[in-house]
Formats: structure tokens, sequence, C-alpha cells
């Protein structure tokens, strides 16, 4: 039990082992992949009943010295602002990897199957490592196998998609990457020695000048708001969102734009407050900035796809708006937030996958009709559709209304909560438009000639949906487990962030 998340680490490189050797077998290493991914769900949901609900602190740590002459050590552990992260990292990799098994992929599997297996590594890593060097690594290492995904199986503009999101997203981690080499050079002690681990750096931040962390608070913000990505650093995600494949697509919405939100909390915020408070203006415009902007491009996108892109920058500004209102409605809201956007956007990709690989048609124009062929799948897009816009009972309306709860109750925001709240509901309210309007013009109205003999639902496409689906509306009507095993971890992180004796000392 005290090496669970290490086997969490450890199942997929397990997995590339049978992956290679059946590598001319494409039926078997289907089998292996599925396998593979499936137990890592399995294992992930064990983690999350070891841990205890309450606990603010971190558990299930494992910490074994890596570079000790450095002070860098392999340090994982989880809190309730990851411990939930690391279950829909490993459900929407089965589900991706599920639905990739059934055909969508018809070239060179083994190996994509191995990229999915790489990536998971990566992206289970960066919600589990405590240390920065180890969190740099699991952050650089989700980028390789995603470049290859989007490159090799994407689109017709794959190359240029690809090598848009590997030179944003690499720009950002080289300027954190600076950020982390300052942090261990200021953690010094009277000995010399030096850390990376993030529970002795909070111990020793008051070691930080006001000047360092202005700075440094920025190097980390720019990789995270990159990754996130926030206006107007986004324009890499619909590119890579058209050209990737669908399964692709599910991943990259539900798992990697979560892991700037998360690093946000976990080290910019705890550790760099004075930055926080610096930059907290222009971090709140931004936020409130992505919501609107992200609905209004969204209402006027042709391609389905893209629509569904954009809408991500809209969701994710709730994230950092309820992240920097340092308040803990907020904060919990813009966890739950990711979470739900993780199901619910990951299942609309997978959706308007599934419809292109039936109709080979993603432009709204070329689509109508669709809820007379396929009644199973309408409803389901409906739900999902629903949760998206913030419908009441379902998981989109939990966050977005504790976000906007802390945002109007707020006012330490520059200009006040009764300003950017009001503006920030405008943003629920136009994805209330653009939905319904997709909606009515994808499902309803004639059906075309081309698209009466197509199947609905098959029972592969079910048996990916059905999991998302409930997922859906459990967090929607449920909500307060989850939201008591969040609150204590973001509690602490925001007294961490919010620490006034702290800041006099540091500002002295």
């Amino acid at each position: 039990m005290t090496h669970i998340l290490s086997l969490l680490v450890v199942i997929p490189i397990a997995g590339l082992i049978p992956l290679w050797a059946f590598r001319s077998d494409e039926r078997a290493a289907k089998q292996v992949a599925i396998t593979t991914t499936a137990v890592e769900l399995a294992v992930s949901l064990w983690m999350l009943t070891q841990f205890r609900v309450g606990d603010p602190g971190f558990q299930l740590k494992e910490q074994v010295g890596w570079l000790p002459s450095l002070g860098i050590s392999y340090f994982v552990g989880v809190d309730g602002i990851s411990v939930l992260l690391v279950p829909m990292t490993t459900l929407l990799t089965f589900v991706a990897v599920l639905y990739s098994c059934g055909g969508s992929i018809k070239t060179r599997i083994p190996e994509y199957l191995t990229a999915f297996l790489l990536l998971e590594i990566g992206m289970v890593g960066v919600f589990i490592a405590l240390d920065l060097f180890l969190f740099y690594v699991f952050f650089e290492l989700m980028l390789i196998p995603m470049y290859l995904i989007i490159g090799i199986w994407g689109g017709p503009r794959r190359i240029y998609a690809t090598l848009k999101f590997v030179l944003f997203t690499l720009a950002g981690s080289l300027i954190m990457l600076v950020g982390i080499v300052a942090v261990y050079l200021a953690s010094a002690d009277a000995s010399g020695t030096r850390t990376l681990a993030l529970p002795e750096l909070l111990d020793i931040r008051g070691r930080f000048s006001g000047d360092f962390q202005f700075w440094v608070f920025l190097a980390f913000a720019l990789a995270f708001a990159i990754k996130l990505p926030m206006v107007p650093f986004h324009t890499w995600l619909p590119d890579a969102h058209v050209e990737a494949p669908t399964a692709g697509s599910v991943v990259l919405a539900g798992v990697l734009l979560k892991a700037g939100g998360y690093g946000f909390l976990r080290f910019a915020l705890p550790l760099f407050p004075i930055g926080v408070q610096a930059w907290l203006p222009v971090l709140i415009l931004l936020s409130v900035v992505a919501i609107l902007y992200g609905a209004i491009v969204s209402a006027v996108q042709k391609d389905l796809k893209k629509l569904v892109a954009y809408s991500s920058v809209a969701h994710m500004g709730f994230v950092t708006l309820g992240i920097f209102i340092l308040n803990l409605q907020g904060g919990v809201g813009a966890v739950l937030q990711m979470l739900n956007h993780g199901f619910v956007t990951g299942a609309l990709f997978l959706f308007v996958g599934i419809q292109y690989e039936k109709t080979h048609r993603r432009m709204i124009a070329d689509l109508g009709g669709l809820a007379n062929m396929w009644p199973l799948y309408t409803t389901f897009f409906g739900v999902f559709m629903l949760a998206s816009l913030g419908l009441p009972g379902l998981n989109g309306f939990v966050g977005e209304f504790l976000v906007l709860l802390g945002t109007f109750r707020f006012p330490g925001v520059p200009l006040g909560g009764l300003f950017w709240g009001p503006l920030a509901a405008i943003g629920v309210i136009l994805a209330a438009v653009y939905l319904l309007w997709m909606f009515q013009r994808v499902m309803y109205g004639p059906v075309r000639d081309a698209y009466r003999a197509l199947p609905d639902l098959s029972g592969l496409e079910l048996a990916c949906a059905v999991p998302l689906l409930l997922l859906t509306v459990l967090l929607g009507v449920f909500p307060q487990p989850f939201i008591a095993i969040i609150e204590p971890s973001v509690d602490q992180v925001i007294r961490l962030a919010t620490d006034p004796s702290f800041m006099v000392a540091v500002t002295k």
C-alpha cells in the first residue's frame, strides 16, 4: 500500500514490454493496451479508497534520493487537490484507448498505443510529483507522446498543428525551468544544502524576497498559462484539437489542460504569495477575458470540433478565476471545474469524433437531422451539452456556481467581486446560447439522404460513454463527497497564499 503511487507509474511502463513484444500482432497489441489501462484505472480507484478524507496534508507519500548531491529526490504523494485528478486521468486514458482500438486508428496501431501509455505515465506523474525537478520531468514527458499522436495520426494540417503545440508549450516549459533553477539556488541554507521538495520549500519560502517571488512566479505562471491555455496564449489549442485524432482530443482536453490549473494550485500559489498578489489584477482580467472571448468565438464557429475547442478556453477561464480570487469557494469550484471539464468536454470530443467517423463531416452546415436517425447518440450528446452549459443537476453547474459565488463574495479582487462576478456570469449565458444553437442545427431539421443508413451508437461506443455519463450525473447530484475531499487541501493552499504575517515578514 505504501508504494501504490509508484505502482501507478510502473504499470504503464510494464505494459510497454508486452506491447513491444506483440508489435507485429495488432489484435494482441490492442488487448495489451486495453488491459494495461484498465489495470491502471483499477489501481487508481484503489488508491482513492486509501485516502483519508479531511486530512489536508500529503498522503501515500514515497521519497527516495534520486540525485542526493543536488537535493533532488523521487518524491510523490497526493492530497485533496490531486487525488481525484489521478482517477480522472486513468479513466479518460482507458476510454481513449478503448475507443481507438475499435477501429478509429487504421495505421501503425502498436506505435499509437505505445504513445498513449507513455502519455499516461507523464499525466499521472504530473499529479503526484512533489519534487519540482520530478514534476518538470513528467510535465515535459506529456509533450512528446502528444506531439507524435497529433503529428502522425492527426488530420491534414497535423504538422502545422503539432509544431505550434510543441513550440508554445516547450517555450513555457523552458521558462519554468529557469524558475525552478532560481528556486533551487535560492533554497540553499547556511551549509549550502539545497532542495526542490515541495514540503521543504514551503518551510523555507521566507528566504524568497519579494522581487524574487515577482519574477519566479511569472516564470511558473507563463508555463501554466500556456498549458491551460489562458488568453492570449490559447491559439495553439483549436489547431491541435481540430487536427488531433478523437482519442487525442479527449485526453488533450480532459487531462493535459488541467496540468496548468493544477500547477498554479500546487506550486505557484503556496510558494510565491507575494508574486501572486503582484500579478493578481492581470490574472483576474485574463480569466474573465477568456470566459467571454471563448464563448463569443465559440458562437461563430462553423466547425463542430473547433466550437468545442474554443468552449474549453471559456471553461478553463472559470478555473483560473476560481484559483485567483483566493478564497475557499473559488478554489474548491476551480478543482471541481477541472474534474467536470475533464469528463464533459472529453465526452463532447468523443461524440464529435463518433459522428465524424460515421458521416465524415464536421462542418455544422453539413449536418442536421441526426436526432431522427440516432436517438441514443442524441440523448447522450444532449446530456453532455447541457452539462457543459451548466444546467443544475449536472456536474457543470457545481463548479461554475462555486466560482461565481466566491467571486461575488470576495472584495479583494481589483474593482471588487461585484464587477467581475456579473461579467463572468455573462459567460454562462453565452455558453447556453452557442451550445443550444449548435445542438439545434446539428440534431434537428430535415434528415440528409446520405446519413439515413448510418447506425446509432455501437456497443463499444456505449461502453466508452456510459462511465462519463454516470459521473456527469453523480457529480451534479451528489457533489458533497467530492467537495469534502477537495476542501481541506484547498483551504490550506489558500491560507499559504494569503498569510498576512508572511507577507509582512518578507516585505520587511
